[in-house]
């Protein structure tokens, strides 16, 4: 559709972005509620921490990558709303179903549905946004989606902390289809279920016309997407490699910040889950939307760079913060430090979303969106766990500071380095779309 057709009324667009951000909390608690159950789920199933890092990560990550791939093309031509609704669903179902889980093959299977589901959400709801909102407008529409990261992921560690605890102690329950469970399998079903009214939630959405299109709003082949890849090859390289290493460095964070506090300073599990879930849920969702209002802000300036320049500006900030707190041996000078930390790493997020976005015609959005994704999970879900937990086997278990330290110094500066680099060649692909 050209460029100077009408655009959707605003408060409408406004609505199915905050809907969105909803589907993107729900998927990021269901995701990584099985954290906090690693304790009952060992020794009821008798599995290891192998096997639990696998449940966590192979069962999950892998196949919700990988998919991501081709959900992203199907989001380029079939109905995004009925897609995510439907993904809603089936994650949620499969989050409900890890309940009765008796073994750890079972288990497995129930955490490969999560993430098969999961992976509808991201590509369609990119695609989706650009569509609802003009360019100046899309770094705080997709920061708004991309909220639900930290709401996400501080709700799992209050609110499934909470659900533990009043689980905890009861009797074995009767449940419809599982049969007798133990009390803290109630926790899936109860983190699980809410998302089929997500699904519901999501026809309250209106698929929009597709804008931005070439030629004619017909699919294109995967040789015409490949040729489009390539005439942008820098940029697309350069987002994917820049965002990738900053997601290292969130994803390092929150798989050993709260072992770092319980070692370094003595934290309860639950002190340390209700102090950082308080932390990330607050100030991750600030960043968000003081990142893409910046970006907007340079976007109507004139700056065509400016959803990466937000990367480059925020993530020095976060490295120095996250990196002076770790050095610390107060535990409030420590707490004090992230919080600016988690807020300037948060900033970039939805702004690195819609710079593709941004660049691409409308019959790619959601396949870009799908590789960009690709990159964050392979380079920063896979990577800054392991790094960290690697170089905890080098220098010491007692020195998780020091390993947190040195990866996140190390992915800051690269990040930095990438984005800066990508200056240039994104002005020029951002003037193909919008001369």
């Amino acid at each position: 559709m050209p460029e100077n057709s009408p655009q959707p009324r605003l408060g409408y667009a406004w609505y199915v972005a905050i809907v969105l951000m909803v589907m993107n909390t729900l998927s990021y608690v269901d995701r990584q509620i099985l954290a906090l159950l690693v304790g009952p789920i060992k020794h009821e199933l008798g599995i290891s921490d192998t096997q639990i890092g696998i449940l966590q990560g192979l069962a999950f990550a892998v196949f919700y990558t990988v998919l991501g791939l081709p959900m992203g093309r199907i989001a380029d031509h079939a109905n995004r709303r009925n897609l995510i609704s439907a993904g809603v669903f089936a994650w949620s179902i499969m989050t409900a179903l890890c309940a009765g889980a008796r073994s750890f093959p079972m288990l497995f299977l129930a955490r490969l549905g999560v993430g098969v589901g999961e992976a509808t959400l991201g590509p369609s709801a990119f695609s989706l946004t650009s569509d609802y909102f003009p360019k100046e407008r899309l770094g705080t529409a997709l920061s708004v989606f991309s909220a639900g990261i930290f709401i996400g992921s501080g709700l799992a560690l209050i609110v499934g902390g909470a659900v533990i605890a009043a689980v905890t102690g009861l009797p074995s329950v009767t449940v419809p289809i599982l049969g007798t469970i133990a009390p803290w399998r109630l926790t899936f079903i109860v983190v699980g279920l809410p998302g089929i009214l997500g699904a519901l939630l999501m026809f309250t959405v209106r698929e929009p016309i597709r804008r931005n299109a070439v030629q004619g709003g017909q699919q294109l082949s995967l040789t015409e997407v490949a040729r489009e890849v390539r005439l942008r090859w820098q940029s697309v390289v350069g987002v994917c490699v820049g965002q990738s290493a900053q997601a290292m460095c969130v994803f390092a964070l929150q798989a050993w910040l709260p072992t770092f506090f319980i070692r370094a300073f003595g934290w309860t599990p639950q002190r340390t889950g209700i102090t950082l879930g308080i932390i990330i849920l607050t100030t991750g969702c600030l960043g968000m939307c003081a990142g893409g209002t910046l970006c907007d802000l340079w976007q109507k300036r004139g700056l065509r760079e400016a959803p990466i320049k937000v990367g480059v500006v925020s993530t020095i900030g976060a490295g120095l913060c996250t990196c002076l707190a770790l050095g610390f041996q107060y535990p409030l000078w420590t707490v004090a430090l992230m919080i600016p930390a988690y807020f300037l790493f948060a900033m970039p997020v939805g702004s690195c979303y819609a710079s593709l976005q941004l660049i691409f015609p409308n019959q790619l959005r959601g396949q870009v969106g799908a590789l960009l994704i690709f990159a964050i999970n392979v380079g920063g879900m896979v990577m800054g766990p392991w790094l960290v937990g690697m170089l905890n086997d080098i220098l010491g278990a007692q020195k998780v500071g020091y390993s947190l330290a040195l990866a996140i110094g190390v992915a800051t500066t690269l990040s930095v380095t990438v984005f800066r680099r990508t200056y240039a060649p994104y002005r020029r692909h951002h003037a193909l779309m919008h001369p």
